[in-house]
C-alpha cells in the first residue's frame, strides 16, 4: 500500500513537472560569480528548488529524530541508572537505621560509586560516619554534596549539627548564619542560632536572633514559650548595659521586665541593684522589700542583708525582720535568715528560737542543723551541736557512706547496679572513689598497729 501511494506520488509530481514546463518553455539564466553563467529551464530551477527544500528538509527531520532517539535512550539509561542506585540506597538506609553500619557502608559507598552525585547517598553517608564516632569524615562527605547542591537546606543543617557534636561551634554559628542568609524567616536555624549565642553568652546576638524568630512568626504552640525566651534575653543584654555605665537605660529595661512579668525575680533583684549603684537606697531597699513580700525569695533578703550590713547599720535590717514577723508569723523563710543575723551579730538566744521555731514546724534541712548546731556551740553546749551537726551530715549509728554516679554525678544513699538519673549501669561508686585511690598512704613500714592496742607512730 505505502509503495503504491509512493509511485502514485512519483507520477503526480512527473504530471504535474510536465504541465508547468509546458507553461514556462523559456530559460533563465543565473549569474554565479566571475563571469560564469548557468542557463536552465525554469521548470528545473522551480523545480529542483523544491526538490531541494524537500531533501533538506527530511535531513533536518532525520537528524531531529536520530536526537531525539539518542536522548530518550539517554534518559532512559539514566532513569534505569537511578532506579538500580535508588534501590541500592534505600537497602543501605534500612540497614543504617537497623544498626548493621557495616552492611549500610557497603550499599551506600557502592551506590555513590553508581552515581556519584547523588546528594542524599552523601547524607546517608554523613550520617553513618556520625553514628561510627567520625564525625570528621562525614563533614567531609557533606562538603562535597555542598559542592554539588549548594542550595540544599538539608545539607547545611547536617553541616551544622556535625560541627556542633565535633565542637565546632563557631564554624556552626556561620553556617545556621548561612541558612538564615538565604532564608530569614528559617525558624529551626533561628532557634539554634540563638541557643547557640545563648551558650556562648553572646546576649545582644541570643536576642537579635529571637526578634527575628518573632518576625518570622512563631508556631502558636510555642508562642508563650518564645514570649519568655525574648523577656529573659532582654534581660540578659540590660544587665550588660548596665555593666556599661547605662544604668538610666537598665534600669528603664528592667521596670518594663517588671510590668510584662511581674514575678520575673531576676529583673526585681537587678532593679534594686541599678538603684544601689545609682546611690538611691531607699528605693533599693524598697525594691527588694517589696520583691520579697510579693514572691517570697530568699534572693531579696540576701540582698538586703548584704546591703545593711556593708554599711554597718544591721539595726534596720533587724527591725524589718521584726515587722514581716509580726505580720506573716508563718514564714519560716524570714524566720531563717532573721535567726541567722541574730547569729552573726551573735544574739545567740534569739536566734535559737527561731531555729527551734523552724524545727518545730516539722521541716527537716541540713541548713537549719548546721545553724542550731552552731548556735549550740557559741553556747558551749556540745552536745547538742553534735547531734546537730549529726543531723546535719546525715550521720547514724551505721555511719552509712553515700555514693555517686561516675557518669553524671547524682549522688545516692544506697549503691545500685544502675543509676536511676542518667541509665548507665555499673557507674555508681563511693564519693570520693578516685580520690582514695589515687591518693599515697603514709609510709605503711613505719606505722605499727597491734590487735587491740592504740596505733604508735614513729616519724619525725
Amino acid at each position: 500500500m505505502t509503495l503504491m501511494a509512493f509511485m502514485l506520488l512519483i507520477i503526480l509530481f512527473g504530471v504535474f513537472f510536465l504541465f508547468f514546463w509546458n507553461l514556462n518553455p523559456h530559460d533563465v539564466t543565473i549569474h554565479l560569480f566571475g563571469n560564469q553563467d548557468i542557463t536552465y529551464p525554469v521548470a528545473f530551477v522551480v523545480i529542483g528548488g523544491i526538490l531541494i527544500g524537500l531533501m533538506l528538509g527530511l535531513g533536518a527531520h532525520i537528524c531531529s529524530s536520530l536526537m531525539a532517539i539518542w536522548k530518550n535512550w539517554k534518559r532512559d539509561q539514566a532513569e534505569k541508572l537511578s532506579r538500580e542506585v535508588g534501590a541500592i540506597y534505600r537497602e543501605g538506609v534500612d540497614h543504617l537505621l537497623s544498626g548493621d553500619l557495616k552492611k549500610a557502608r557497603e550499599l551506600l559507598q557502592k551506590a555513590l560509586d553508581r552515581d556519584p552525585k547523588r546528594v542524599e547517598t552523601l547524607i546517608a553517608l554523613a550520617n553513618l560516619h556520625s553514628q561510627e564516632g567520625t564525625p570528621a569524615a562525614g563533614l567531609g562527605q557533606l562538603r562535597k554534596a555542598r559542592e554539588l547542591d549548594p542550595e540544599n537546606r538539608e545539607v547545611l543543617f547536617k553541616v551544622a549539627a556535625l560541627q556542633e557534636e565535633q565542637g565546632q561551634e563557631e564554624g556552626a554559628i556561620a553556617t545556621y548564619q548561612e541558612i538564615v542568609g538565604r532564608e530569614r524567616d528559617n525558624r529551626k536555624a533561628l532557634r539554634n542560632l540563638r541557643d547557640l549565642y545563648v551558650k556562648h553568652r553572646r546576649w545582644k546576638d541570643a536576642l537579635d536572633a529571637q526578634r527575628l524568630i518573632f518576625k518570622a512568626g512563631p508556631d502558636t504552640s510555642r508562642l508563650a514559650e518564645e514570649k519568655e525566651k525574648l523577656l529573659y534575653l532582654r534581660y540578659e543584654v540590660a544587665r550588660l548595659t548596665l555593666g556599661e555605665g547605662a544604668v538610666d537605660l537598665a534600669k528603664s529595661e528592667f521596670k518594663d521586665l517588671i510590668r510584662q512579668m511581674p514575678d520575673f525575680t531576676p529583673a526585681w533583684v537587678s532593679l534594686g541593684d541599678t538603684f544601689a549603684a545609682q546611690g538611691r537606697g531607699e528605693e533599693a531597699i524598697n525594691t527588694w522589700q517589696e520583691g520579697y513580700v510579693a514572691q517570697g525569695k530568699s534572693i531579696f533578703l540576701s540582698r538586703l542583708e548584704d546591703y545593711f550590713m556593708n554599711r554597718e547599720d544591721p539595726s534596720s535590717l533587724l527591725s524589718f525582720y521584726r515587722g514581716i514577723l509580726l505580720e506573716r508569723t508563718h514564714d519560716l523563710m524570714a524566720r531563717l535568715f532573721y535567726g541567722k543575723l541574730c547569729l552573726r551579730l551573735e544574739m545567740v538566744e534569739e536566734a535559737l528560737d527561731q531555729f527551734q521555731a523552724i524545727e518545730g514546724s516539722g521541716l527537716e534541712t541540713r541548713q537549719v542543723h548546721l545553724l542550731l548546731a552552731e548556735a549550740h556551740r557559741r553556747r558551749n553546749r556540745l552536745t547538742d551541736a553534735i547531734v546537730e551537726y549529726q543531723k546535719a551530715l546525715g550521720i547514724g549509728t551505721r555511719l552509712t557512706l553515700s555514693y555517686t554516679c561516675d557518669a553524671c554525678g547524682t549522688l545516692a544513699d544506697e549503691w545500685d547496679g544502675r543509676c536511676q538519673a542518667c541509665g548507665r549501669w555499673g557507674t555508681i561508686s563511693l564519693v570520693d572513689r578516685k580520690a582514695l585511690l589515687e591518693a599515697r598512704p603514709l609510709d605503711l613500714d613505719r606505722m605499727v598497729v597491734h590487735h587491740g592496742e592504740q596505733k604508735e607512730w614513729y616519724g619525725a
